[in-house]
């Protein structure tokens, strides 16, 4: 028997320190991390025997032995096991290469943790096995090759050194003694020699490990990775229940997507679309995201980053072969990889839903009710997501009850139409009854009605869908054919009237004659680049500091108060009451399209002073 105690250098030492004290916001990672060791191991034997028949083996499993007098925690495996030089390769140093630097960016990552730089994994154990140091005194590692005839014993209290020496009689494969430190108060949610506090760490982080993991007679494992199963294998019972599972919902899905990506990278997809949507949906707090795995390892759940926040109700599992973590396994790095995966699982999450309106127009409805608003997020930012998203969105329509698609609106458009209407507000009654719908409403154009606080805005960023330009009814100059266009006299004859106005009443920016009132003898419209009001409204109930935004009142030539102003204005411009007459009508269409008065008691007393007048 040959024993060496050996030295870590003095940066390998301060890396241990860094990783045991400061990297791990959960000591529970330690027994997940020796699992998922012996999962790899396990599954190198069972690849190995494919081809050499001499390391095969019939019961490849992983065994938990827990003594709470003597305060020790074992995890044995029977796989592929590790020669001296492996041990000492792998084990015995941290890091092969680069430990100064990888010190360097760990120390930069603790100081700095909102914008942390991710930092390598170290050796094959790597931190994952250092990670035992949170909980243990002394650890032990016995391990023999598969197919060798000696194996190798290795010891370490974490303080610096380490002994390695060569063991006979060891058996095939590789154990990990994990000493643990005296059970205190403090502690008392951590005892590790417990079999409560074990099966509920397996549960947790390891029940889909595809190997069983025993403890005396009992399988702690259920080895059910469904993701991994071909659907034509799972019941949809299986499916609802693991979904109950992962969402704490107890509503059936409405639907269940499954998918595998192989090649260079790979990784396996289960994820569910909701039926409800959950209260906290839009709680900028809240949490959202898919559980992540890698190797059936359970490692995070509410895993943001491998969808975009306008699908965070999307529920389910990623499973990676390979997925690169940062030191602790508990933070993703922004890499390749993890934007890879998040565009494809959006792609498939977005074309699930358009055959959700092809199959299954009941099902497509109730997604679009609970999760519409959440979805059209995904317009405001630069994804490319755009088109997909408006090709399943639903919009309320002039054209009857039931929300329509684009495709749809475009399909009735009529001949010599170019554009797509719509008007923006808080509410569809209030939408449906503004003067703006007048002429449109008259000459059967269609307008979408969108009143989503989100509509407010990516209705700024998106121009156009299918070659179609969307054009807000209350924005700029309409361009309806008119019944009868004034002719040049009679527009001429209102152009006193027009300057007057934009004299009189300061608060608009210009006063004009218009084609989109019917029946209404004004309103208020905002210049093509201009804010709405309600925009205006949100900007300022978030705290920024907008300019006063003056707009632009139009007037119906046709109505009788227009006319019979134009009248008054023609004998006499100087009139109080031709004034008091101004203020109300701005103020009717303000009042008109939801907005508010400047003056809401001088407004109430010009009208109750007019209307006794008529008494």
């Amino acid at each position: 028997m040959s024993t060496e105690t050996l030295e870590f250098q003095a940066e390998a030492r301060q890396l241990l320190q860094l990783m045991v004290h400061s990297i791990y916001s959960n000591k529970d990672i330690f027994l997940r991390e020796l699992i998922s060791n012996a999962s790899d191991a396990l599954d190198k034997r069972r690849l190995a025997g494919l081809t050499d028949e001499a390391l095969r083996a019939d019961d490849l499993h992983i065994e938990i032995e827990a003594d709470s007098e003597a305060r020790t925690l074992t995890v044995r495996d029977n796989g592929i096991g590790m020669s001296r030089e492996d041990v000492v390769g792998l084990i015995g140093t941290i890091a092969r290469s680069g430990t100064a630097e990888t010190l360097r960016r760990l120390k930069a990552n603790k100081e700095n943790s909102e914008n942390a730089e991710s930092a390598e994994l170290i050796g094959q154990f790597g931190v994952g096995f250092y990670s035992v140091f949170m909980v243990a005194d002394k650890v032990s590692l016995l391990t023999r090759a598969a197919g060798a005839q000696g194996g190798v014993r290795w010891e370490s209290d974490g303080d610096g050194t380490y002994t390695i020496e060569t063991v006979e009689d060891a058996p095939e494969g590789t154990a990990v003694t994990v000493h643990l430190r005296p059970a205190d108060e403090e502690d008392a949610l951590y005892d590790y020699a417990d079999d409560r506090k074990i099966r509920e760490i397996v549960k947790r982080y390891s029940d889909f490990i595809s190997f069983p993991i025993r403890m005396g007679d009992d399988t702690l494992n259920s080895m059910k990775a469904l993701w991994a199963r071909p659907r034509s294998e799972v019941k949809d019972e299986e499916y609802r229940e693991f979904y109950r599972h992962v969402s704490h919902d107890w509503a059936d899905p409405l639907d269940v997507i499954q998918m595998r990506a192989e090649g260079t990278f790979e990784y396996e997809a289960l994820l569910f679309i909701p039926s409800r949507a959950p209260h906290d949906l839009f709680q900028r707090d809240a949490r959202h995201g898919v559980q992540l795995y890698v190797k059936r390892v359970f490692i995070m759940d509410d895993t943001r980053e491998l969808l975009p926040d306008h699908l965070r109700f999307v529920k389910g599992v990623v499973d990676a072969a390979d997925l690169s973590l940062n030191i602790s396994r508990e933070i993703l790095q922004q890499d390749r990889h993890i934007q890879l995966i998040r565009r494809r699982l959006a792609k498939k999450v977005l074309s699930t839903v358009k055959d959700l309106m092809k199959n299954d127009a009941d099902k497509y409805r109730t997604f679009w009710r609970e999760f519409g608003p959440a979805v059209k997020e995904g317009l405001l930012d630069g994804s490319e997501d755009h088109k997909a998203i408006l090709d399943i969105a639903s919009f309320s329509s002039t054209a009857g009850e039931e929300p329509t698609t684009l495709a749809d609106y475009i399909a009735r458009m009529k001949d010599g139409q170019d554009k797509i209407y719509f008007m923006t507000g808080e509410s569809r009654a209030q939408v449906e009854n503004s003067p703006h719908l007048e002429a449109f409403r008259a000459k059967e154009y269609e307008v979408l009605l969108l009143t989503d606080p989100v509509d407010e805005i990516w209705v700024e960023g998106v121009r156009e869908y299918d070659g179609k330009e969307f054009q807000s009814v209350t924005r700029g100059a309409v361009d309806l054919p008119a019944d009868e266009e004034l002719s040049e006299e009679e527009s001429g004859s209102y152009a006193p009237l027009l300057g007057w106005l934009k004299e009189t009443l300061d608060d608009v920016k210009d006063v004009r004659l218009t084609t989109r009132l019917t029946s209404s003898p004004a309103c208020l419209v905002s210049d093509a680049e201009g804010l709405t009001p309600t925009l205006e409204k949100m900007y300022k109930a978030m705290g920024q500091e907008i300019p006063p935004v003056k707009r632009i009142l139009e007037l119906n030539p046709e109505h009788p108060l227009v006319t019979g102003l134009r009248a008054a204005h023609e004998q006499r411009a100087d009139a109080p009451e031709l004034t008091e007459t101004a203020e109300l009508l701005y103020g009717t269409a303000l009042l008109a399209e939801g907005g508010d008065l400047a003056d809401p008691a001088r407004f109430a007393k010009l009208l109750a002073d007019r209307l006794a007048r008529t008494v």
